[in-house]
């Protein structure tokens, strides 16, 4: 049996086929077609903005203990000022932007306490209390000790609410950055003291016995159970509201002109104010606890 050969072998290959054409406008929109980004897990940079804002405060804080060293103490006072705008302002940013957080508050309050509790003391020792050595030490140390107690108050009410409503508009003893204000008073009378050539009111504004006094009271102030107005909720008479205006304008203006002379009256304003804080307070707890004692007294 003959086996004819194979005319199909070996075998050839199959075609190729022509390559698909694509429409110059199928490729246009391939091009134009907006490409898939990756999502990213985290909050967004508008809840960290109150956190940033706490971290520059603290760096204006660390930046003031900074003048001191060289004995610029102008600038330094001028820098815890600045700490103190910025913690009035990013407590009411977070709530504003809905980024209220646990991290935000102990950030905060560690902030509070370096910017309020150790820089004024330090900046008050170099300028008038290193002359009394280790004594002179006692009352930083005091107050700074102090501030810290408060501020470890003030989170632990945190997770606690008033009793009453009225206690809403009131701190339970001086708030830290209005202490640190208080504190520096000498420090204000002082520079301006020396802006003005009276050389008398300086060295009593320097001398360290004032200063020692000045961080004892405050520090007691701090941790004491007086109530202060907290002006959150603070609300103006509508026939008060351009004489309030005009007060801000020219304090806006001493403050420019002569701003040791605004810090100063400032923080003797603030003074002057605790004594009606507390009738304040008293009288709003005397109409709120008045109708609870009319109703249990028997007919």
């Amino acid at each position: 049996m003959s086996l004819a050969p194979r005319n199909d072998w070996p075998p050839t290959p199959a075609p190729a086929s022509a390559p698909e054409r694509v429409s110059p406008m199928r490729r246009l929109r391939r091009r134009l077609r907006p490409r898939s980004r990756p999502r990213f897990k985290g909050p967004s940079f508008n809840r960290m903005i109150p956190n940033i804002m706490t971290l520059i405060g603290l760096c204006a804080g660390l930046t003031a203990m900074r003048y001191a060293l060289d004995a610029r103490f102008g600038a330094a006072a001028i820098a815890i000022a600045v700490a103190g705008v910025i913690d009035g302002l990013d407590g009411r940013l977070a709530r504003l932007l809905k980024a209220v957080s646990r991290f935000g508050a102990e950030f905060d309050s560690l902030s509070d306490f370096l910017c309020f509790g150790v820089a004024p003391a330090f900046v008050l020792y170099l300028w008038s209390l290193d002359r009394a050595g280790g004594f002179g030490f006692m009352p930083c140390l005091m107050f700074a000790v102090c501030m810290a107690l408060r501020l470890a108050r003030f989170n632990a009410s945190l997770d606690s609410a008033p009793s009453h409503a009225y206690a809403y508009n009131f701190f339970t003893g001086v708030p830290a950055p209005a202490g640190a204000g208080v504190v520096l008073l000498p420090l204000f009378v002082g520079l301006e003291a020396k802006a003005l050539g009276w050389d008398w009111l300086l060295a009593v504004a320097r001398h360290p016995l004032v200063s020692a006094v000045m961080l004892v009271g405050t520090a007691l102030l701090c941790i004491s159970t007086l109530p202060v107005w907290s002006f959150k909720n603070f609300k103006v008479p509508s026939e008060y509201v351009l004489p309030t205006l005009l007060g801000f304008g020219l304090a806006a203006a001493l403050l420019v002109a002569d701003p040791w002379a605004a810090f100063a009256l400032g923080g003797a304003a603030y003074l002057g104010m605790l004594p009606f804080s507390v009738r304040s307070y008293r009288r709003l707890q005397r109409e709120a606890e008045g109708p609870a004692d009319a109703e249990s007294e028997p007919a």
